[in-house]
């Protein structure tokens, strides 16, 4: 069933079971415009960071070795971006198996630039290269490889349809594309809403499937400072995510809050690796009796996109060897 997303500007600020909001013209056309100058801006974004990571990885080894620092940068933000908390000179240099002074004619470049963050000995991942790969997501426009999928979800069960990915920096999943049901009472909340990873179904889902290492590190450390409608425990959080491993599907009804239910699956990448949860939400009442169901048809659509999703980075791949 065909559907229409109300501009920004007009959608309930926080999530929440709702009547729709009327749609103008007038709306469209200023979502439009926004677009536009938003496409504009992250092209232009994203050819200012290229040139300087360019620029950074030639460094001052530019002469006979470009294409060796360039393959140590990319090293070098893969390592880091497994490792939220920081790596020393020290490790990298075991990690990489890259001379100290070589590391360091790269490093100190990408600090001044914000790439990198260099406090108490450690690196870490710094804010540009954060907007960098934004602005690479933005090109790659994921979202709209998966929409087709959101809109069959929709159809298929007359509920809301949301894209999520985590953000391990600020430990919250992002909400990246949602196709709102065409029922008039329907979950709703703007894109770019965020949630503690604990707290949600998607949330969970994406926790379920990172890898072990950062997995076990956050359900260790997490602070659960937002209140749900069910409490969640350190303990009763590994048990949830073990469940969902083994089951593939993560659901909740009424547990981030009264009257709201929702399930999710995993969109894996080429490789195997979760890279977003696929997941619809909408009022408890709708999913107490068909929960099972709704399980099913939700794993069978993401399953599906995953296929997608891999076979492009095949074809990628491909044209590039």
């Amino acid at each position: 069933m065909p559907t229409r997303r109300a501009p920004l500007a007009r959608r309930i600020p926080s999530g929440s079971i709702s009547f729709g909001p009327e749609i103008t013209s007038s709306g469209s056309h200023r979502k439009n415009q926004e677009s536009l100058m938003s496409t504009r801006k992250n092209s232009e974004q994203a050819d200012a960071a290229i040139a300087a990571v360019a620029a950074a990885a030639a460094g001052p080894d530019r002469d006979a070795s470009g294409p060796r620092s360039l393959a140590r940068l990319l090293g070098l933000f893969d390592v880091l971006s497994l490792m939220p908390n920081g790596m020393s000179l020290a490790e990298l240099n075991v990690t990489l198996e890259s001379p100290k002074s070589s590391l360091l004619n790269l490093l100190r470049p990408l600090v001044a630039e914000g790439y990198l963050v260099h406090n108490a000995g450690l690196y870490r991942l710094g804010p540009s290269i954060f907007r960098l790969a934004a602005s690479v997501m933005s090109a790659w426009n994921f979202p709209r490889m998966i929409r087709p999928f959101m809109d069959e979800l929709v159809e298929r069960t007359g509920e809301s349809a949301l894209l999520s990915v985590l953000n391990r920096e600020a430990e919250v999943l992002t909400y990246v594309e949602i196709v709102d049901s065409p029922n008039p009472i329907r979950y709703q909340i703007p894109v770019g809403t965020t949630r503690p990873i604990y707290s949600s179904t998607a949330g969970r889902l994406l926790l379920a499937f990172t890898d072990k290492a950062w997995r076990d590190q956050y359900v260790t450390t997490v602070a659960f400072k937002l209140k749900t409608a069910i409490p969640i425990t350190r303990a009763s959080l590994v048990r949830e995510l073990d469940k969902i491993r083994s089951e593939g599907v993560s659901s909740s009804i009424d547990g981030y809050s009264l009257g709201l239910a929702a399930v999710a699956a995993p969109v894996f990448d080429g490789e195997g690796r979760c890279i977003a949860s696929l997941n619809i939400a909408g009022p408890s009442d709708r999913f107490r009796h068909d929960l099972e169901s709704l399980k099913t048809t939700v794993k069978d659509v993401a399953a599906r996109a995953s296929g997608v999703v891999g076979g492009v980075e095949a074809r990628r791949r491909s044209s590039k060897g």
